[in-house]
Order: C-alpha cells, then structure tokens, then sequence
C-alpha cells in the first residue's frame, strides 16, 4: 500500500516585490504608529479623538474578499491615499465631539465610552457625520504622507503642494493586491477598539520601500548610470610653478619693486602634499597651462 504524503506549502513570492525591503515595512509601521499617536494627541486633535491610543499599525495587502466601508481618496505630494473608518469609531469620535452635554462636567470623561455602547444600524448616517469623515482623514492621511516624505531621500522629496489640506475625494473599494495599512485604536476608558484603514497606489507604496532602501543600496541605484569609477571619481590637483630659497637676512631688505630672480623649469603637479608629477608649463590664450606630465620617480 503507497501513502500519499501531503505536499508543502511555500509561499508565494511577488516578482514584482523581489529586492525590494518589504522585510523592514514593520519599521515603517513603527515610525507611523508613533506619528498618528503624536498627531491624535494635539489640541486640535484632541477635541475629535479623546481618549483614543492607538495599538497597532500593520501593512498588508487586500485578497480580494474583504469588505471594507465606505472609502474616501486624497492626493498626496507623490500619489494617492485611500482612507476608510470603521463606522463605530466615527460614531464615537462624534459623540465626543458633538454629543456632550454643555451642563454635565462628568459627561465629559465618559462621552467616548458612551459611543462605544452605539447600535450603529440603529443610527442614520448625517451630513455631519460625512463631514466629520472627510475631517478625520485629511489629517490622517496627512500624517501618513508627511512620514513618507519624511524618509524619502533628499533628491526624490516631492515639491510641496499647493494648500495645506489634501483635497478629498469619493474613492472606490481598493482591487485585489492593493498594500492595506490597518491601524487598530482603543479607548482608554471602555477598552473598546476599532480601526480605520489606509490604501496605497503603486507609487506611493514605491516611495515607502525607497525610504526604507539601506543608504549603500540607495548610492548603487543612484551610480547605475554615471559609468566607471575612474571617470567619476574627482580629485584636486595643485601646479607648484616655482619654488626658490632665500636667506633670511634677504628677505627682510626686500622692499616694495623689488624683483626675485627665477629660472621657470618643470612645475611640480601635487595632490595634497604628495608630489606625484612634474609638468611642463606653456602659455595658451594668455593663460599658464601644464603639458607633458611626467611621473615622478
């Protein structure tokens, strides 16, 4: 009797992702967490997130059978950031925002855990609510394009765009493969948690991995094209036309006309200090050039 053993499963690698540091995007995802705590935690954050910390940030890519909310779409400096909010942390961001009672000092500390009670199904969604959306992800996507920027190297920083607001957009439910960063918040007071979700176009996501390229990978890409080491690689050469010892007691009766008698033989030719040739020395249109060059022995 034979038995079939069960064949191994490996993964799948992405041509397309192949060289590429995807091995370091929890780097990134680190860096981004710590820039949307920090973000949440401003003044004019913090009338909208409360009491809200964020847990987590991870990237991955969509399978095609997910079903995310509603998405918006804003244009960052080098391509574009899908936003999508899970409906129960808007619900609770709106609460804390619009939902306190004025004459209740304690319904402030539980307003945030009071949202998190809501029967979404059991609200309407309002114009205010959509445009408390659009708010929220403006200044997150912010965020997350400001840390893209910020870990570009020097010569691929976009030029700033004009406003200061990413303008919105609607946006469509992201294809098949599409790179997802999912950020899991929390409330402090109920533990209740949520997430809102990020898309990346190609471009943008090109623009996350180059930030994350180690700097020597970085200089070979940079000199692909600029040819052989020996045409590229500079060095400052001095002529040292003539040199001429004088006595001391001479050079202290030198007076203003005076005139230093010099024979102008081969020029020494140094870098640095090292004298590595001697030269001949011609005029050509009015200027002093060296010829000839000769090594030194």
């Amino acid at each position: 009797m034979t038995t079939i053993k069960p064949t191994a499963q490996h993964q799948v690698l992405d041509p397309c992702l192949l060289g590429r540091p995807v091995h370091l995007l929890h780097i990134f995802a680190a860096q981004l967490r710590d820039d949307l705590a920090q973000a949440m935690r401003l003044n004019m954050s913090r009338r909208y997130w409360g009491g809200f910390q964020v847990d987590d940030v991870v990237f991955g890519r969509l399978e095609g059978g997910e079903q995310i909310g509603r998405w918006l779409s804003f244009a960052a400096p080098s391509g574009n950031i899908g936003f999508s909010l899970e409906r129960k942390v808007l619900l609770s961001v709106l609460n804390f925002r619009y939902g306190r009672n004025k004459n209740d000092s304690k319904a402030e500390g539980n307003s945030a855990a009071a949202a998190a009670a809501v029967d979404e199904s059991a609200v309407r969604v309002t114009a205010t609510e959509e445009r408390l959306a659009v708010v929220l992800g403006q200044q997150l996507a912010g965020t997350l394009a400001g840390r893209i920027e910020l870990n570009l190297p020097a010569i691929d920083k976009a030029a700033p765009a004009e406003g200061d607001e990413f303008k919105p957009a609607a946006g469509a439910h992201p294809p098949k493969g599409t790179w997802i960063v999912t950020v899991t918040v929390s409330d402090v007071d109920s533990g209740a948690t949520g997430r809102f979700w990020f898309s990346l176009d190609k471009a943008l996501m090109a623009s996350v991995l180059r930030g994350l390229m180690p700097a020597r990978e970085l200089n070979k890409k940079g000199g692909k094209n600029q040819g052989p080491l020996a045409q590229r690689l500079q060095v400052g050469l001095h002529g040292r036309l003539v040199s001429k010892e004088v006595p001391l007691g001479s050079l202290f009766d030198l007076q203003v006309g005076d005139i230093i008698p010099v024979s102008l033989h081969r020029a020494d030719v140094l870098l640095d200090d090292s004298r590595l040739f001697t030269a001949a020395v011609t005029e050509h249109k009015g200027k002093l050039c060296l010829t000839s060059f000769e090594d030194v022995e």
